[in-house]
């Protein structure tokens, strides 16, 4: 039965204020135990062997010498890990990327891994491990990837989407194609056609605690891992399945989060770790290195794409089509499907068109990124839109309201929009005062819009009151940056008790079913809206047993303020009962009160933003100073206003480092040259204006308090606006992000020649 939604549009007493995050004092104090804090009797510590190639084949590993070192427990490959050659391509490709098989991939590919008594004996061990490469020729970019005499990775990739299949293997994993109308007839339609090309390159999420986790293994087959992530029930489903073990012999805990973005959605070292414990009947903890969290944990794809947008003299966009070549690292996915699937998503187009092709090259798998591909596709699409509108005189926020979506706009990627907020974020950044702001010498002005998908999925939640009235909920979505506030504001709202009465605690995975992974912005969304199913429940149940204290039916029983009612004229005589004095007597009235929901979580309702942006340019050395910046974004509804506006904050903060400074660079041998903050620059304070929000609330009809995810449209807009910036303020379009000094002087220098 779907959730009453009837609460959308009225008062809330405690939703929507800013109240005191319970995580807050743990973490500033330091006492907030991450995944590195685990710890274990009788711990060895492991480490992994990696691959110095970009692309080599694994001809013999001799792993003698370590496994005699004194201190030695375990040292395993991949022979020492089931074989899933013959089965899923999606796990087969998992276990791979955690254990090299035959070939090592990348720079930085896992080859062997040992368990040690202390950390100087594990690297004595590494050193020991002999491996026998033979070096191939390696490509680490997607269009010279898809040359026909291009090196090939993997013998059985044949491209889908094509007929007839290839019969050929390549690095070309898949097209797809999504939008409606005639593109062609369009374009013959259109008064000016601006056709471009771009290119952006590959970024980390840049999360500041590492990979960690601690893997205990029993000889009876059991086993408990220890980890940071943000899914702890997706990494013991993914586990077990690699290592061969019932999903209900392994429990997994997630520790506190020092950051994910989507970076700790994946298996990294944790099925090696198990593997190691197994072997050495040890615990056994790895905390990867900042080298490692570079050279082989999941960034996000780099891409080139070529864009195409016809309009009318009047504004009228009249078609508009795109080609988009992501790479997805070493491994397949769909990584350009996602780009082709939100890049036309924000505007309403008769004739639209966007062709996705998915890459495999010799870089580390490509994992998700805060709305994943969706910044580099509208980097592309919004710098276009901009050159459109200069061409035909129009201002580029008026372009953008003319051809905005809307309610009942069929979206270029097939479901019909409900109500949506890209409107009125444009109309809002069109009357904020930064757009009317003044500019000074060598500044400019771009704004850009965005949208991500959201995603709800399948959610469990436990709401547990206790003998002194006090509320314990229960949780499987890991809090990444906030949640548990607004899941405490959620159940202290149905039941009318005070926000500091409520405890949200975040389960293991033996405590709770399932719960899907913390990303596509659900976790505020679906387990709110669990938590609202499962404290009704709890309702229901006090009054129940408010009924049976009075000895009075349940229909005349109402529940306000946090108290039980005995409603009618009969019962006028009865004072309310409160949470507290309903639960003391649970005992004799019919046991614990709770409630459960289990629920997938549909009508996640998707989310618009519209970003603007100042910056500044140098002409003597293309170093550019983002000077205001400000974010306008579709929440729905929020239900703590100072969360919903970190995500934001920090959605534009990343997105300005992509913009700006962060890439991955590549020598020609194949191997990542800036693996660490150092040479790896994401921005810090001095590099970042003050960043302003303006909070718009467009109830989403699909959940009980209009709630839309927040955590990843915020860094969709940021490149293309800082583009568009850039480009007005130096007086050229550029095309390539990041928009490092180097290359804006490059183009400055062009323009002048």
């Amino acid at each position: 039965m779907p959730l009453d939604t009837s609460l959308v549009r009225k008062p809330f007493k405690v939703i929507g204020t800013r109240v005191r995050r319970p995580d807050g004092i743990d973490k500033v104090t330091g006492r907030a135990k991450y995944g590195a804090d685990a710890f274990a009797p009788g711990q060895l510590v492991g480490l992994v062997l990696r691959s110095p190639h970009a692309h080599a084949r694994i001809k013999k590993i001799d792993t003698s010498k370590a496994e005699k070192l004194p201190g030695v427990k375990a040292v395993v490959t991949a022979a020492d890990l089931p074989d899933l050659t013959a089965g899923d391509r999606g796990l087969r490709d998992t276990l791979e990327n955690c254990m090299a098989r035959t070939k090592a991939l990348y720079d930085g590919h896992a080859v062997a891994a040992v368990a040690a008594v202390d950390m100087h004996t594990a690297k004595q061990a590494l050193k020991l491990i002999k491996v026998d490469y033979q070096v191939l020729p390696h490509v680490t970019d997607p269009d010279e990837a898809l040359k026909p005499n291009a090196p090939l990775l993997h013998d059985d990739i044949f491209t889908e989407g094509i007929e007839p299949k290839p019969v050929k293997p390549s690095n070309f994993i898949k097209i797809a194609e999504y939008g409606h109308g005639d593109v062609e007839a369009g374009f013959k339609e259109a008064d000016v056609i601006i056709e471009k090309s771009y290119k952006t390159e590959q970024t980390h999420q840049g999360y500041i605690e590492p990979h960690a986790c601690l893997a205990s293994v029993s000889p009876d087959g059991t086993a408990e891992l220890w980890v940071t992530t943000q899914g702890p029930f997706v990494y013991r489903n993914t586990c077990a399945a690699l290592l061969g073990m019932d999903i209900n012999k392994l429990r997994v805990t997630s520790s506190e989060i020092g950051g994910g973005f989507g970076g700790k959605t994946h298996v990294w070292a944790e099925p090696v770790a198990l593997a190691l414990s197994r072997k050495a009947n040890r615990p056994v903890k790895v905390v990867m290195t900042r080298d490692e969290v570079f050279r082989a944990t999941g960034p996000t794809s780099s891409a080139s794409m070529d864009i195409k947008i016809g309009a009318r003299k009047d504004g009228t966009v009249t078609a508009a089509f795109a080609e988009l070549r992501y790479q997805n690292g070493a491994f397949p996915f769909t990584w350009a499907e996602f780009g082709a699937m939100t890049a036309w998503a924000c505007y309403d187009f008769k004739n639209v068109k966007s062709v996705s092709k998915d890459v495999v090259v010799n870089r580390p798998k490509c994992a998700a990124y805060r709305a994943p591909s969706a910044p580099i596709a509208a980097f592309a699409v919004e710098s276009t839109m901009d050159q459109v509108a200069q061409a035909i005189g129009m201002d580029p926020i008026e372009f953008r309201i003319k051809n905005a979506a809307k309610e009942g706009t069929k979206s270029s990627y097939g479901p019909v929009y409900g109500p949506i907020g890209i409107g009125p974020t444009l109309e809002a950044a069109k009357n904020h005062p930064h757009m009317k702001a003044p500019l000074g010498p060598n500044q400019g002005r771009g704004m850009a819009c965005g949208f991500w998908f959201n995603f709800g999925g399948q959610t469990c939640v436990d709401v547990n009151v206790t003998p002194d009235g006090s509320v314990t909920v229960a949780v499987g979505t890991v809090d990444v940056g906030g949640s548990r506030a607004s899941l405490a504001l959620a159940v202290a709202e149905e039941l009318g008790v005070p926000y500091d009465q409520v405890r949200v605690i975040v389960a293991d995975t033996s405590s709770l079913g399932h719960n899907d992974m913390t990303d596509g912005s659900r976790g505020t969304f679906s387990s709110s809206m669990a938590a609202v199913d499962a404290t009704r429940k709890a309702v229901q149940t006090l009054r129940e047993r408010a009924a049976k204290i009075w000895e009075i039916p349940v229909d005349e029983v109402e529940w306000m303020d946090g108290h039980a009612h005995a409603v009618g004229e009969k019962h006028g005589n009865k004072a309310p009962l409160s949470v507290k004095e309903i639960s003391a007597q649970a005992a004799n009235t019919g046991g614990p009160i709770a409630g459960h929901s289990e629920i997938v979580a549909d009508g996640a309702g998707v989310s618009f933003a519209t970003h603007i942006c100042d910056a500044e340019v140098d002409p003597e050395t293309g170093r550019t100073t983002i000077k205001r910046y400000t974010v306008i974004q579709d929440a729905g509804k929020a239900m703590h206003p100072s969360y919903v506006e970190g995500q934001y904050q920090g959605g534009a903060a990343q997105g300005i480092g992509w913009a700006l400074n962060e890439e991955y660079v590549y020598g020609k041998d194949g191997r990542l040259q800036n693996p660490g903050f150092l040479d790896y620059r994401i921005p810090v304070c001095s590099d970042l204006p003050m960043i302003d929000t303006q909070i718009l609330e467009i109830p989403n009809p699909n959940h009980p308090y209009g709630v839309r995810g927040v955590g990843e449209t915020s860094i969709v807009p940021p490149l293309g606006a800082i583009a568009n910036a850039i480009s007005n303020a130096a007086g050229v379009r550029l095309n390539h992000i990041p928009m490092s000094p180097p290359r804006v002087l490059k183009a400055l220098k062009a323009k002048k020649k």
